[in-house]
């Protein structure tokens, strides 16, 4: 195990009707302005914008609108969003949504007290050293970004998908986590926040480290349990339990503590982000859910230890003196899992439009560099080779 720093600040408040606690918990964090950022209408159609405003009322808070914010959140957005900041001068930016509304509402936060174009940060020209304060009401359980300090935002013109990680300033200070708000979500919404959820947890769980069993343990437990709630949750969709579980899985699995202590690879989802770059259209987990098996196999062929591992513990395969094996055969079940919560595991499944596999490679290398990833390295022709598996 390495050597790790911890840090996670979030207040978490979970379960029936924590929205209403919005205002006192805003108070408690120094607000006197709130910021509401939210998306495309789901947030005043459930009725949630109205009872968030309620309860800023009741405890004499201001607030601003920003609306419009759309999944794969874009730079335009962004830039509107810092505007209006600097005009009306929030002290917390409150976001209702799911991880594109969160992440917006980051990199409005670190955008706001910077100089520049906030775009410096993702690209990696500047490294922000404040931020306003993010707090959340969560919708969608997929991303995580109700408990970590990561943003990821698409640059449309340039066709750019990328991300920041800064946990000492974007760790939302509270997140508000009402399994009921999840209720209404579309089934394949449902099941890509499933699949995005998943792979948080497979891209730490898949490190060459070494004496990184207690988090091991700790994936193949979130795994286990995803697995479990997931055909409860597709089945009925007003099982709370079952939303509980998922929502609170999907915090976990990208909080970081499945990942202290050990090299993480993040290569997957590095692929996914060009793919959904180039074609905004892809959901972020239904990309995922072509991309991990393909990745998976294209690892297998090199270092299959660790994926026999997760074969056995949590897809079940017999053990036996072949790992390749037992891996192929772990692939092939997470394979049959995705597409029995109605994901793709091709591109001819993902999309119907073509997907020029040579621009998209070209654009990976040119933002993540020559070699990327850790369990496996990936050259130009290693994840063309990844891509080429995702056919």
């Amino acid at each position: 195990m390495e050597n790790f720093s911890y840090y996670s600040p979030t207040e978490f408040v979970f379960g029936r009707g924590a929205e209403n606690q919005t205002g006192k918990l805003a108070v408690k964090y120094g607000a006197h302005k709130v910021m509401i950022v939210y998306g495309k209408g789901s947030a005043v159609r459930s009725g949630l914008l109205d009872r968030v405003k309620q309860v800023l009322d009741e405890e004499h808070l201001s607030y601003v609108e920003l609306s419009g914010v759309q999944a794969n959140p874009e730079t335009l957005k962004v830039r509107e969003g810092i505007s209006l900041a600097r005009q009306e001068h929030p002290d917390l930016l409150l976001a209702l949504g799911g991880g594109s509304v969160i992440d917006t509402a980051k990199a409005i936060a670190v955008g706001y007290y910077y100089d520049g174009d906030f775009w410096d940060f993702y690209i990696g020209k500047s490294t922000p050293t404040k931020a306003l304060k993010v707090a959340d009401v969560l919708t969608i359980p997929a991303a995580g970004s109700e408990g970590s300090g990561n943003s990821v935002i698409t640059d449309e013109q340039a066709q750019q998908k990328l991300s920041i990680r800064q946990p000492e300033l974007l760790r939302p200070v509270f997140s508000i986590m009402n399994p009921e708000l999840t209720i209404t979500l579309p089934p394949f919404q449902t099941a890509c926040g499933i699949s995005d959820m998943m792979a948080h947890i497979m891209e730490r769980y898949f490190s060459n480290t070494k004496d990184v069993s207690l988090t091991d343990r700790l994936c193949e437990a979130l795994l286990l349990s995803i697995i479990e709630m997931a055909p409860r949750v597709m089945n009925n969709p007003k099982d709370y339990g079952a939303r509980a579980n998922i929502m609170w899985a999907g915090t976990q699995a990208h909080i970081g503590m499945c990942g202290v202590g050990r090299e993480e690879d993040w290569g997957s989802h590095f692929i996914e982000h060009e793919l959904s770059a180039i074609q905004s259209n892809i959901a972020h987990g239904a990309g995922l859910s072509v991309v991990y098996p393909a990745w998976l196999s294209f690892a297998a062929r090199t270092n299959p230890e660790k994926i026999a591992q997760m074969a056995e513990r949590v897809w079940g395969v017999r053990s036996s003196a072949d790992p390749g094996a037992m891996a192929r055969e772990g692939i092939e079940r997470l394979k049959i899992f995705f597409h029995s919560i109605g994901l793709p595991t091709t591109l001819s499944e993902l999309t119907s439009e073509p997907l020029d596999l040579d621009k998209v490679n070209t654009n990976l290398h040119r933002n993540k560099g020559e070699v990327f990833g850790s369990y496996v390295k990936l050259n130009t022709e290693g994840s063309r080779t990844v891509l080429d598996l995702c056919k």
